[in-house]
């Protein structure tokens, strides 16, 4: 690694310039720049500040990352349309005894994920008592979810609606974008069965056998 680098750079003057030096600066920075510019543009304050009002709610290493004020910032803020006033008054009470019974709960002590915190909460029940923490879990359970499909049905967009189809109707869009999104499904779907169903609606123009 310590030997002249002479690719791609004049030498004239850059004698110094080692694979190293090159490895390091021109291509190692030059990629964690441009991570870190993607990252930047994906992930911005409110989102960050999303996910980390949402790890207050992580249940590893015995419910460290526990803050009953970050709980509650993250319900009045990113879903205020869930929660009434009342029920935020009520989420601060039930926050206060969750502090006090959860964590210490056989149950809960092991568990990483919050993933994990709410199957837990419904099998041991607590999901009634703190009925408006278990609410708010749920919410913040659906946001990779509702990110990641709202990235592949843009995605499934550029595809399907192409310059050649500019001209395709709101309503076949969606549905050739249900098809393709979810081309797995799609795909263990028997042609004759669809022909079958059509059949059975009543009498067509077209035979279909």
């Amino acid at each position: 690694m310590g030997a002249p680098f002479k690719g791609g750079r004049s030498s004239k003057g850059e004698d110094h310039i080692t694979f190293e030096h090159h490895y390091h600066f021109d291509v190692f920075n030059t990629i964690i720049d441009y991570q870190l510019m993607e990252l930047n543009n994906r992930f911005n304050d409110e989102a960050m500040e999303l996910l980390i009002l949402s790890s207050a709610l992580e249940p590893k290493d015995g419910f460290k990352s526990f803050k009953a004020g970050d709980i509650c910032k993250l319900a009045s803020k990113f879903y205020p349309d869930d929660f009434t006033q009342q029920e935020m008054y009520c989420l601060k009470s039930q926050l206060q005894h969750y502090e006090l019974d959860v964590p210490y709960h056989e149950k809960f002590k092991n568990m990483s994920t919050i993933s994990e915190l709410c199957r837990g909460l419904t099998e041991t029940q607590k999901s009634q008592n703190y009925y408006l923490i278990d609410r708010l879990i749920r919410l913040v359970l659906t946001l990779p979810v509702s990110t990641a499909t709202t990235e592949r049905a843009f995605s499934a967009m550029k595809l399907i609606k192409s310059s050649l189809r500019n001209k395709m109707g709101d309503e076949f869009l969606a549905d050739s974008m249900v098809v393709y999104i979810e081309r797995e499904l799609a795909e263990s779907i028997d042609t004759n069965s669809i022909i079958d169903a059509f059949e059975s609606l009543g009498n067509r123009r077209v035979l279909f056998h």
